[in-house]
């Protein structure tokens, strides 16, 4: 199955069944945002030796490129992936990169033996794209180290190798962009591994500003605590606010008065699960959807898409949904929050910081030194993220229709994107 659109988003070249807008849930009395519904190219892959099912959704493509990660579990769907995409869409529009947004996914069990295989083959099938047009990276299930050892076996050096290729002299900014990947930080980490998740936690710091509130005085529960929520839940502990609920696949864990960030994250292992039988003493264990729940000012979904439904919405009690994961809740469910005063900072600005951090490095912008990036993305997020608290708190407009009318309205890209 194959599917594709006029690069303009206009005529389509292929006839496709067109899906519903969703509807704005914004209180204010404003004109309706002009969106693409439909996406520039859809790809179905078919793995014949495990039945494996991958897709490519290109939502966009600007310059000739298009960015976003290739993830995998069991059951993911093409409508999954084509979220994804348009979520990645309006990441790039948002944070004015010269580039469109894309999304690839597979319909496989990565802790399967045969999970990097399946992996391989797909990179194999979406070659000519990977080479050229879609500069991708980890996501649920497919780490970064991982897919840049298959895009190594392929010939292909790195997974950013669509925008590598492009430089003058590759071989330098493939080294740049390894260094800055891989530049140390505190608690042992590199740059490339937490970028996204300190993004994160400087949405959560910049909506406790928003109510003029202070770090020590503001909880939070974070559900997933992989790449993405380990790092939220390290540099929000970092900077004093009180994480006191955690999730992962095999359940929540509770202190009231606060958990012991870093020693849990010790605990995890390759999949981001936390090892009970080494919990610190006084950590309570509770039942996996007790996340939700839990009685803190900030809830971060950092695990799965749709994690907050309709039928979950009402137990969330926290004052403020910030997505780490991509497409966390569904429109229904924020609709019902927003009805409840609860704002959902949305994923396209949330944790949009790991790809605007990785083209900040691409473009030459940032360099290895971890401070200069931390800066940048903390200036950035904060306010952008204040100025979609604003529109809530004085107009009535949802977070995520402001951040559409910012991805509506892209800086202009007036040229082939330049690789330094």
């Amino acid at each position: 199955m194959t599917t594709m659109q006029n690069p303009a988003g206009s005529t389509p070249q292929t006839t496709v069944q067109q899906s519903p807008a969703v509807p704005a849930i914004g209180a204010a009395p404003l004109a309706p945002a002009v969106r693409r519904s439909e996406p520039y190219l859809r790809l179905q892959w078919n793995d014949s030796v495990t039945g494996a099912v991958g897709y490519l959704v290109v939502h966009t493509l600007r310059g000739g490129l298009a960015t976003g990660g290739t993830r995998m579990r069991a059951g993911c769907t093409l409508s999954e992936v084509e979220d994804l995409a348009r979520g990645m869409a309006n990441k790039t529009a948002t944070f004015d990169l010269p580039i469109g947004g894309a999304k690839g996914g597979i319909d496989f069990d990565p802790k399967d033996p045969r999970a990097v295989e399946v992996l391989e083959r797909f990179c194999e099938a979406m070659r000519p794209w990977l080479d050229r047009h879609w500069v991708t990276a980890e996501d649920l299930g497919v780490p970064q180290h991982l897919i840049d050892e298959v895009f190594a076996r392929l010939g292909l050096g790195q997974s950013y190798h669509a925008a590598i290729s492009r430089a003058e002299d590759p071989a330098a900014t493939l080294e740049r962009v390894r260094k800055g990947l891989k530049a140390e930080v505190d608690g042992g980490f590199e740059l490339g591994d937490v970028i996204g998740g300190y993004g994160v936690a400087h949405a959560c710091l910049a909506a406790a500003v928003s109510w003029g509130q202070v770090p020590a005085e503001t909880t939070v529960a974070i559900q997933g605590v992989g790449t993405m929520g380990g790092a939220a839940a390290y540099y929000l502990h970092e900077a004093g606010m009180t994480v006191t609920t955690v999730a992962d696949a095999a359940g929540t864990l509770h202190r009231a008065d606060g958990l012991d960030v870093p020693a849990l994250l010790e605990l995890r292992d390759g999949y981001g699960e936390i090892d009970r039988s080494r919990l610190p003493a006084g950590v309570e264990e509770l039942p996996r959807n007790a996340i939700l729940s839990a009685e803190v000012d900030i809830l971060v979904p950092a695990a799965i898409s749709y994690a907050i439904t309709p039928d979950n919405s009402f137990d969330v009690r926290a004052r403020v949904v910030v997505e780490a994961a991509n497409a966390a809740t569904t429109p229904e469910a924020e609709a019902m929050l927003a009805a409840r005063g609860v704002p959902v900072l949305p994923d396209f600005v949330a944790n949009a910081g790991a790809v605007a951090w990785a083209w900040w490095l691409l473009l030459g912008e940032v360099d290895d030194q971890p401070q200069n990036s931390f800066d940048r993305l903390r200036s950035v997020m904060h306010t952008k993220v204040a100025a979609l608290l604003a529109a809530w708190a004085e107009e009535g407009i949802t977070p995520r229709e402001t951040g559409h009318r910012w991805a509506d309205d892209p800086a202009p890209v007036t040229g082939p994107v330049v690789i330094p």
